[in-house]
């Protein structure tokens, strides 16, 4: 029987055709506890791509190794995680092992092994872009894999001919229940099909052009349940053509991008993706994770539900003064897109940050000249000062931009209902400075349900402003 996965890796891959020669490959066993897989660091991973052998699940995926504060992908090795019935909860064991790619052409046709259909970066490329699609090919889903199609990759800029403009990353594909076999890739909104012949590796037919998914940018995921084809938010009943939207099955996790994978087991759906939720966790340094995928039946076709994103038990909290984390924030202008409100008040504090963790009010030159943060609190709580984490990428008095704030002030509501200003008693008041370690600003206590900073852009056509933490402080730690 033959056995398929089709593996999508991030944008930065380096040295995927050939495995360097100094790794070894050996297998790591461990118990895990709960999402992340993974979760203390030791290993980061990222876009899953789930199969299931003989009731064992098998997730390939890259491996990150960008530094702490380094803001790139660095993917330069594969690995595979094994576990028979993992549950979401945790408390099983899993092996993980480096899996080995070599540049030795293949003997065994795709269809009689394990075949891995994965991104490549050409050499010598001619094209403007040398990211492409090679079929590698093994006796065995640990590997070692050999190159399956040794004339070069199967899509690129070049081929198949005419060849296009995209860049040709993250492969999905599906073997249908009458034999033939599809294959989705593409990114930054172009997606891209086509089918391929019995071989695996010959493109035929013309290229299908997916224009229905509006704000697509990367990792598809295609798959049958019944009769009915998927790519996840999206359903249709022909494996090529237009896609009809369904609504969201994923929502935002913790890093930038999620790259789902979906797999059954024992007659239950189940989604893989991946966060930055491990120990050291950054957009760049991402575990996998994955929980049960369910089904609305009475809907026609099927609908996938929206899944709950489960996480390993959280270690005890030590007292803080900071109750912002038990606030609900939002802002009285819209957010952009790109930035996000829970960053205020998530404890986490990036020196080299990506819009998703900061929140911040740029909107080119609808950039707003005033900005209004608020907390709210569902019981009654006792404040007596606050700390802001600004970020800022232009300096003070910029019209471009996020520069620092002209001025920022914090009201809170009284019982009446009526907005009043603190009573600021430290000395400097509302400072300015762009600092990860912002000094105090402390008022008389309140009593209060909830608080608000008002934040005024610099310049005269006003910058954005923008906020990486906004710190309430009760008057005792709890």
């Amino acid at each position: 029987m033959a056995l398929y996965v089709a593996l999508a890796l991030s944008l930065v891959v380096r040295s995927i055709a050939v495995a360097s020669s100094h790794l070894r490959h050996h297998t790591t066993t461990f118990t895990s506890t709960g999402n992340p897989l993974l979760a203390d660091g030791s290993i980061y991973s990222a876009d899953p791509a789930p199969l299931v052998i003989n009731e064992t699940v098998y997730i390939l995926s890259g491996r990150d190794n960008a530094g702490a504060t380094e803001n790139n992908f660095i993917m330069n090795e594969w690995q595979i995680f094994e576990a028979q019935s993992p549950d979401a909860s945790g408390g099983y064991s899993l092996r993980q092992k480096r899996v080995q790619l070599t540049q030795v052409k293949s003997s065994r046709a795709p269809t009689e092994n394990t075949t891995l259909y994965a991104p490549v970066t050409q050499a010598n490329s001619a094209t403007s872009d040398p990211f492409a699609i090679g079929v590698a090919v093994s006796s065995n889903v640990l590997g070692p894999f050999t190159d399956a199609h040794y004339s070069g990759p199967i899509v690129s800029q070049s081929v198949p001919f005419p060849g296009d403009t995209i860049q040709n990353i993250d492969p999905t594909f599906l073997v249908d229940t009458d034999g033939r076999v599809f294959i989705y890739f593409g990114t930054f909104g172009q997606l891209r099909g086509y089918e391929l012949a019995p071989d695996m590796v010959t493109i035929q037919g013309s290229v299908t052009t997916v224009t229905s998914l509006t704000g697509y940018v990367e990792a598809p995921w295609l798959m049958k349940r019944g009769t009915t084809y998927y790519l996840l938010l999206w359903d249709r009943t022909s494996p090529l053509g237009s896609w009809t939207f369904r609504g969201i099955v994923l929502d935002i996790v913790s890093s930038k991008t999620s790259h789902p994978g979906v797999y059954q087991l024992g007659g239950e759906w189940f989604i893989t993706y991946h966060t930055r939720d491990a120990v050291g966790g950054t957009h760049f340094r991402r575990s996998i994770a994955f929980d049960k995928l369910e089904w609305d039946d009475t809907t026609s076709p099927p609908s996938i539900l929206k899944m709950k994103q489960t996480h390993r038990p959280a270690p005890a909290q030590t007292p803080t003064r900071n109750i912002a984390p038990r606030a609900t924030p939002s802002s009285t202008n819209i957010t952009p897109i790109q930035y996000w409100i829970n960053a205020i008040n998530d404890g986490c504090v990036e020196a080299n940050p990506l819009p998703p963790d900061y929140w911040c009010s740029y909107a080119a030159e609808e950039s707003p000249q005033t900005s209004t943060l608020t907390y709210k609190w569902n019981t009654m709580v006792q404040l007596n000062g606050a700390t802001m984490a600004l970020f800022a990428d232009q300096p003070v008095g910029s019209n471009i931009g996020v520069p620092p704030p002209a001025s920022w002030k914090m009201e809170y509501l009284t019982s009446a209902g009526l907005w009043t200003a603190v009573s600021v008693t430290s000395s400097g008041g509302y400072l300015t400075t762009v600092t990860d370690s912002p000094k105090e600003v402390s008022f008389q206590t309140v009593s209060t349900t909830s608080l608000r900073a008002i934040l005024t852009a610099s310049g005269s056509q006003y910058g954005g402003v923008g906020v990486k933490e906004w710190a309430a402080l009760a008057p005792a730690a709890q």
